[in-house]
Formats: C-alpha cells, structure tokens, sequence
C-alpha cells in the first residue's frame, strides 16, 4: 500500500529513534488492544440503529443532486500508509480539489485565522443536502465502515488528506503513528476554529497520552460539540 514516507526526507524522520521512543512498550500495546475492542464494541451495537439512517441519508443525496452517494478519498493513515476513507458526497460531483488545497496551504502556513480552517467559507461546490450533512458532522458515518476494516478508531487524529500529510514539519508527523478517527482532541475543542498548529499540538498530545478512559471522554465530549455547531460550517 502507498505510504506518505515513501521519501529518504519521510523515511528518516519517521523512522527515527526520537519519534519511535515510548510507543511500542507494553502499556501501549496494551491501549491499542483495548481501544480496538471498545471500537468494534461500540460501532458493531451502532449498525442496526445507524443503517437505516445510512439509507434515508443516501435517497436524499440522490433525490438532491447528480452523482455518487460516497465519496472517497486517499488519506493518510496510522505510520503514514494511505488508506481510501468514505464519506457521503456533500459536494457537486467532480468538484474541482485545487480549492481544497490551496486553502489548506493557506491555513497551514498561518495566512488564514483559525476561524477559516480548512472549511471554504460559503464553497459553491457544498450542495444543500451536503451543507446539512457537514454541520451536523453526518458525512462521518460511513467512516464506521473504515473502522471495521482496521483503517481508523472512534478516536484519533484527523485523517488527512495526503498532498497535507507530505507537507508536514517534521515535528507534525507524529500525529500519524496511531490510527486516525472520527472525532479527536481538536473535534471537541472548536473544531475547525482551532489554529492549524493547535490542531497538530493537541494531536500529538493524544498519540502521547491516549487511552481507553481518555477516548471514551472524548466520545462523550463530541456529543456537545456536534449539537452546538461550532465551527462546523
């Protein structure tokens, strides 16, 4: 499978002894084990009420615009290999990615605020139905489907898009040595509110710190986050 440190540059960051140091000792691996059951725990009880919701989500799509129901794109997943993430399609199909791109080189590079993030203010390539979809954060459920095939957790980083990941500071790599998720640190903390280098930090935090206890409050916290709206649009 292709892999974002595929480069001698990515290689050696990566691989080095620095990043590598805490992470594969037992209490860790232990974490992983745990952590995987709580997500397969929880999303395999979620799918009889979450498969009809799936269904009702995917007529209206159809009804609303031309175009696939999903959407898939290469992320950058957990030791930088990529992974085809799903989302239902909120844009006009065959939207054109270079606007994506070049805002998160903006975002990234401090020359927008955080209240920009990575959403484009006002996109014209958000249909209605993908706008509803994306305040209220349900263009994520299909990524349970990523979660029962080992690719992301409940929990994590964002999966990034993979041109992001490859212009990562070194120091930001380290957010992709554990998988990613459907909601994380920066999720809970004003979403796309939070500055692109506070997002990265509160990242790292987790893959240093996280455990079971630590995403089940997380979980607990998206709740309030979703329902409020900040700084989903």
């Amino acid at each position: 499978m292709a892999s974002v440190f595929n480069t001698t540059k990515w290689s050696q960051i990566f691989l080095g002894e620095e990043l590598r140091t805490g992470y594969d000792h037992p209490r860790a691996k232990g974490n992983d084990i745990f952590e995987r059951l709580l997500d397969y725990t929880l999303v395999i009880i979620s799918l009889p009420f979450v498969l009809p919701i799936l269904a009702l989500i995917a007529i209206i799509i159809k009804l609303d615009s031309r175009g696939p129901v999903l959407f898939f794109q290469e992320r950058a997943g957990k030791n930088g290999k990529n992974f085809k993430m799903f989302k239902f399609r909120t844009m006009v199909a065959d939207a054109d990615e270079d606007l994506h791109k070049q805002q998160v080189a903006a975002y990234a590079s401090g020359e927008l605020d955080a209240g920009n993030g990575y959403k484009i203010e006002k996109d014209p390539r958000v249909t209605r139905v993908g706008s509803l979809l994306r305040n209220t954060s349900l263009d994520e459920l299909p990524q349970l489907f990523n979660i029962l095939r080992g690719e992301m957790s409940l929990v994590g980083p964002r999966p990034v898009p993979v041109y992001e990941a490859e212009a990562y500071d070194w120091w930001q790599a380290e957010r992709l040595m554990v998988l990613p998720g459907i909601t994380g640190m920066w999720q809970v903390s004003g979403r796309s509110e939070v500055t692109f280098e506070d997002q990265s930090r509160l990242d790292i935090r987790y893959v240093r710190h996280h455990t079971v206890w630590l995403n089940i409050k997380l979980l607990l916290l998206t709740f309030p986050a979703v329902l409020s709206g900040k700084g989903a649009s």
